[in-house]
């Protein structure tokens, strides 16, 4: 019997256990799945150990994307930055393999970010997500992956992104035409920047305190690379900084407290390596930027899990988040 066309399958919980135990020697484990979105996370653990199993999608991901990913960790454990890093199989090997209804999906055993995500993070914890990105920049700098990862740049950040969502925008004129008006305001704006005196080189593009974890002896551990790519460092800063919008945005804090904190991880940041007013100037910026790439993530995948949300109640959200970003910290 043929298998009926797929485009995103859900590969068994208990098969995986199976698979996972024979390739790596594991002994009474248990899985379940954590995640079902853009790809799919497992939690694999037994009375000592956890691990995170993750399935890309093809439509996401391809093998090459994969692979690119698994060496920047690679290159990251080596250097001592905290990251959750790819292990082998008891043949060495990083990367499995999984015949689903829709193709060939690929699947990776990551090691576990033990503790929490905080929030509203106090001093100490703020100094240390400076330092620890600090160092991470500091290792990919000027680095060149053997396998392919995207580059951030105006292109794809801002040109692609407006002419992909443009068809959801049906009968909402006024919002996009307000984005467009605004993306060309910030365009223009970076267009005008020293660029080549920026921090540049492998950025995580995702640095959201969702994407790393404390435990309480204060141990931090990042994770999530799935959309590392190449671009300027001050992409990292803002897309942390996003976070504070949000707290601000839905009254959790105050902008001066928000202010008060994203100080005291840049001051932190500086001290292991060199970043110019120049640099923290445009972080509202490439923070705008940010916006709008996601903007086109969850239009390009809402098939495929975000369909629940995404319409026009979540447009013209999104967009009234982006009008605030402009009001409050874009100079025009």
């Amino acid at each position: 019997m043929n298998i009926f066309p797929t485009q995103y399958s859900l590969l068994s919980a208990q098969a995986l256990k199976n698979v996972i135990e024979q390739k790596y020697g594991f002994h009474e484990m248990s899985c379940r799945l954590l995640i079902h979105n853009v790809s799919d996370t497992y939690m694999l653990e037994n009375q000592t150990s956890r691990y995170i199993f993750k399935i890309y999608r093809d439509a996401h991901r391809k093998l090459d994307e994969i692979k690119g990913e698994l060496e920047l960790l690679n290159i990251l454990q080596e250097g001592s930055a905290k990251v959750a890093h790819p292990l082998k199989d008891l043949e060495g090997n990083e990367i499995q393999s999984f015949n689903a209804a829709e193709g060939i999906r690929y699947g990776v055993l990551f090691s576990y970010a033990y503790g929490e995500v905080v929030a509203d993070m106090n001093e100490e914890q703020l100094a240390l997500v400076g330092t620890e990105m600090a160092k991470i920049h500091q290792i990919t700098a000027n680095l060149e992956l053997s396998y392919p990862r995207g580059e951030f740049n105006l292109n794809s950040m801002l040109t692609i992104p407006m002419e992909t969502i443009k068809p959801a925008f049906i009968g909402l004129d006024e919002e996009y035409a307000y984005l467009r008006k605004a993306v060309n305001i910030v365009s223009k704006k970076i267009e005008q920047m020293d660029l080549s005196s920026f921090g540049y080189g492998y950025c995580h593009y995702d640095f959201l305190p969702k994407n790393f974890h404390f435990q309480e002896d204060g141990t931090l551990t990042f994770f999530d690379f799935d959309f590392a790519g190449k671009g300027h460092f001050v992409n990292d800063l803002a897309s942390f900084y996003a976070h504070y919008f949000l707290q601000v945005l839905f009254n959790r804090m105050t902008q001066e407290e928000a202010d008060r904190a994203f100080q005291v991880f840049i001051t932190s940041y500086r001290k292991i390596r060199p970043l110019s007013e120049a640099e923290i100037n445009a972080i509202p910026y490439f923070g705008f930027a940010w916006w709008i790439f996601y903007f086109k993530f969850h239009y390009d995948h809402f098939e495929d899990w975000s369909n629940f949300f995404f319409g026009p109640k979540f447009i013209k959200e999104r967009v009234g988040w982006i009008k605030k970003w402009m009001d409050w910290y874009i100079v025009k």
